[in-house]
């Protein structure tokens, strides 16, 4: 049966028609023998030609093949580009036209595919607009765009030796069934296809590194692959999962802050594009999920968006809402599918990359294999050519009158040098040696002969330790691929694990909330009735009611919610510092109860029941808390309240966090006639204990990172940045930080003063500083240091006893040097430039660990706090404050008790008694 044949196939009886059961089925036409056509009903026609059309879009469209990880009209264009190559640029659609004798469909997905190929930039050299994939621009036409093969596809892509070839489409010529790719090309360009039933969407990857993990391969270690993406970015590729079905990728824009008024956005997540980003932008902004002024596209060689923002907009909120609402973070969902025998097959990129380097290893045997017979056959002739001039054999045929005489003669004169070749001679043999001609005989130079053999014996040499030693071979073959090709392709996209921001928490107050309490209604529509609170469209709104029910939903225009409402909120999901202080009163009983709770979980749009659940019970005071503040309240029993005190206070403070169903705590068993708030007081819960993630630049309460301690409502955060300027910021969990550019960051003591070091290039001096921060503003960076171009920050810290090391000199006569910088400067102001380190040609200038020094600034407090005591004894007076502590560091000193760790006693006096106008020195 013929491919195009389709088999008879026979529908069940419950499919036949009524009275149809027993008919026969159909049966082929004869004629004289011979089958005409077959018959097939409906359904054996769909079934079949969905199957085949099915397979030849995954095998001939949509995926690539694991050999040379292309499609077959990439490969149809590489073969065609390699037929045209003479060194020089032709037409695009001259390549096109070529092409179409491989491809069946037509010069439209062929100039798709080309194009798609030259912005790569790896197989094709460009000359022309061929477009942006970054800007999204489209190229010009084929006729007005030029290209040709890169040096690099020629050399890791074509070998007419080692192809296995197959007739086109059309029967009229030859086309390679796959190319003799020796590089991980589908990893490195990466790839996407959309077939029937499946898909293949294969990341790219840093060209170094794909021949870096070959090399690794190869040498049996361990790789883990990672994607680098052209348009830059940063990924978190937390489940990437070696890029398999089913993994995820998250790629965001790079964002920079310029100033407080403007956002930079300079690299953009891959398969997106300018354009579409801008748009994003815009959209989101006129829904009003972003609050934006104004977006500019300034993209030229580098991408550069310029997202002006309101005066009064936080920049950090406007960067997590960009990621949440807009382009500038994607989700990437990989799927390595790859055709291998005919069939597609699900992949891991490491696996990938295996089984190409395999395929790399396999080829290049197979190009040494044939070179090493070519070396040999081209040796073989030399040395027979050299004994045929040389030994005159050519003579013994001049009385030869017949050919077979002629090849029988020169068969006779070499038998007896048959011995020293490394094959027999055969009748082609003496053939090529009838085909010399007298001229090259007459010239013939024995020692050039020699020399030539030489030359192939050594090379043949070569290729044999090469095949014994493949892995070798291998290694270095790719090593001068990385050598040759590999400058200018470093690594584009940044890896990074980032946090999933909340859109409901960066989205922008784009409603206002309303309340109706007496109809139960809220919602941003009831703009006649009173205002909340500012809020966005994406919140949900906490309600309680007098009634002492509670309900969560989400804002709407106009929702109800029950009468007589007492208070309305917006509510933060987990949120365990909202405490809720609360007194209401028992209907059944007549008891008054308080208690304190917080809402972290709840089912929205449910009805809670805050109360004991008894009819009649109703709420007497209720109050929110943002940081768990207790209060003073005061409390008014019935005057018919049997009581002997009818007002009395009320401190919420006595009172333990609970849940929200709990009962709480009796307040009065007579009738309570009014509650009101008297006092404020302090957090429950104490401060906020705020961590640092150095790797992400963000705050968390999640114990990530560095703890920078414990925050109450005043506290701030001082950050020192390397550019050599401080900044202020409060301890919002949206606050976002230059991880790469932050030296210092810490909770603020206004009391410590900061000890830098800096280089200042207008002076082309080192100086060194000590001053305390004036400045109150958050937000805002102060530089300390010259603004001269080239001045720079060495050291900048906040320790109690700041000590530096001072290398100066040549490496070889490198002097070190010890300094206290508490003895060396003075606290100043900040803008002061500080003291002038005096060392010549200083090198370097480090901070010495606090791990070194802990125990001696342990040692002198402690001292400082005896003396004080002795000094008040002796006086018999109230302790006063002590001069200013000015330790005399000793360097020897120092040196010794690093090295031989002493045991202090615990009772350690100094060394000068204390006396009227005397001063305290400590040796440490």
């Amino acid at each position: 049966m013929g491919k195009n044949d389709i088999e008879d196939e026979e529908l069940p009886n419950e499919d036949l028609p009524e009275n149809e059961d027993e008919q026969p089925a159909p049966q082929p036409e004869e004629a004289n023998g011979e089958v005409i056509h077959d018959v097939a009903t409906v359904a054996g026609l769909y079934q079949n030609w969905f199957l085949d059309y099915a397979s030849y879009v995954i095998l001939e469209r949509a995926v690539p093949a694991i050999e040379d990880g292309l499609k077959p009209v990439q490969r149809r264009i590489l073969h065609a580009m390699k037929e045209m190559d003479d060194g020089r640029l032709n037409k695009v659609a001259n390549i096109i036209g070529q092409t179409m004798q491989y491809h069946p469909h037509g010069d439209a997905s062929i100039a798709d595919a080309i194009v798609n190929l030259g912005q790569k930039d790896l197989l094709i050299d460009t000359q022309g607009n061929w477009g942006d994939m970054i800007t999204g621009d489209d190229a010009a036409a084929s006729r007005y765009i030029e290209a040709r093969l890169s040096k690099f596809a020629l050399e890791v892509a074509f070998n007419p030796q080692t192809t296995n070839w197959q007739v086109s489409y059309d029967g009229r010529k030859r086309e390679p069934v796959t190319l003799p790719m020796k590089f991980p090309l589908l990893l490195a360009q990466g790839v996407e296809g959309i077939a029937v039933g499946l898909s293949t969407k294969v990341m790219p990857h840093n060209f170094q590194e794909l021949i870096q993990a070959s090399i690794d391969i190869l040498h049996h270690k361990k790789i883990d692959l990672l994607p680098d993406f052209p348009t830059g970015g940063i990924a978190d590729i937390t489940h990437y999962n070696e890029g398999k079905k089913g993994s995820r990728i998250r790629v965001r824009a790079r964002i920079e802050e310029r100033d407080k008024k403007t956002l930079i956005i300079h690299e953009i997540p891959y398969s997106t594009t300018t354009n579409s980003l801008m748009e994003s932008i815009v959209k989101a902004s006129e829904s009003g999920k972003i609050k934006i002024k104004k977006v500019v596209d300034n993209t030229a060689a580098n991408v550069e968006i310029e997202v002006q923002l309101h005066p009064g907009t936080s920049p950090d909120l406007t960067i997590d809402a960009l990621y949440a609402f807009t382009e500038c973070e994607v989700s990437i969902s990989p799927n390595a599918c790859v055709i291998v025998d005919q069939k597609p097959v699900f992949q891991s990129v490491n696996e990938l990359l295996k089984i190409s380097t395999a395929n790399t290893l396999a080829l290049l045997k197979r190009e040494l294999e044939i070179k090493q017979g070519e070396l040999e056959e081209k040796w073989h002739f030399s040395s027979l050519e050299k004994i045929f001039i040389e030994k005159r054999i050519y003579r013994n045929i001049e009385e030869s009158e017949t050919w077979e005489a002629v090849l029988e003669a020169i068969d006779k004169g070499l038998k007896p040098y048959k011995k020293l070749f490394r094959r027999a001679i055969t009748t082609d043999d003496i053939v090529r040696l009838t085909e010399i001609r007298i001229k090259r005989i007459s010239k013939f130079d024995s020692f050039k002969a020699d020399e030539a053999i030489k030359a192939l014996e050594e090379e043949m040499e070569q290729v044999k330790y090469d095949l014994e030693h493949l892995v070798e071979f291998a290694v270095n073959y790719f090593k001068n691929l990385l050598k040759k090709y590999g400058k200018g392709r470093e690594r584009k996209t940044e890896i990074r694990a980032f946090e999933t921001i909340s859109a409901n928490i960066v989205a922008v107050a784009n409603q206002k909330l309303y309340m109706n309490a007496k109809e139960g209604f809220i919602g941003y529509g009831l703009k006649k009735d009173e205002f909340i609170c500012d809020c966005s469209d994406l919140d949900d709104i906490i309600v309680f009611r007098k009634d002492g029910k509670m309900i969560v939903t989400r804002i709407s225009e106009k929702s109800f919610v029950g009468k007589d409402i007492i208070h309305a909120a917006v509510w933060k999901k987990n949120d365990d510092r909202m405490i809720y202080n609360l007194i209401y009163i028992d209907g059944k009983s007549g008891i008054s109860r308080a208690k304190r709770f917080a809402v972290t979980g709840i089912t929205r749009d449910k009805e809670y029941d805050l109360t004991l659940g008894t009819s009649n019970s109703k709420i007497l005071y209720l109050s929110a808390n943002p940081n768990s503040e207790s209060e003073i309240v005061s409390v008014a029993l019935s005057p018919l309240a049997t009581a002997r005190i009818k007002v009395f206070d009320y401190d919420f403070s006595t009172l333990d966090i609970k849940g929200r169903n709990s009962q709480g705590n009796i307040l009065s068993k007579h009738v309570v006639k009014t509650v009101r708030f008297k006092e404020k007081g302090a957090s429950t819960l104490g401060g906020r204990d705020i961590w640092y993630d150095d790797v992400q630049g963000r705050l968390n309460v999640d114990k990530r990172g560095t703890h920078l301690g414990s925050f109450n409502m005043d506290d701030k955060i001082l950050v020192i940045y390397k550019e050599g300027s401080y900044e202020l910021t409060n301890f919002e969990l949206t606050n976002r930080y230059d991880a790469d550019n932050v030296m210092v960051i810490e909770k603020h003591n206004p009391e410590r003063p900061i000890s830098a070091v800096q280089y200042d290039a207008n002076h082309k001096s080192w100086y060194a500083k000590r001053f305390l921060i004036e400045t109150t503003t958050e937000g805002k960076k102060f530089s300390f240091i010259s603004e001269a171009k080239g001045s720079k920050l060495l050291v900048a810290t906040t320790a109690l006893l700041p000590v530096i090391d001072i290398k100066s000199g040549k490496k070889k006569d490198e002097i070190s040097e010890i300094l206290d910088l508490t003895e060396f400067v003075e606290i100043r102001g900040w803008k002061a430039i500080g003291n002038k380190l005096t060392q010549k040609d200083i090198s370097s200038v480090e901070l010495v660990p606090d791990e070194i020094l802990v125990d001696e600034t342990e040692i002198l407090e402690k001292e400082i706090e005896e003396m004080k005591e002795v000094m008040a004894a002796k006086s018999h007076k109230k302790p006063a404050a002590p001069p200013p502590f000015k330790p005399v560091f000793d360097e020897k000193a120092l040196e010794t008790e690093v090295e031989e760790e002493p045991e202090e006693p615990k009772d350690k006096k100094p060394k000068t008694k204390p006396g009227k106008g005397s001063q305290l020195t400590f040796l440490f």
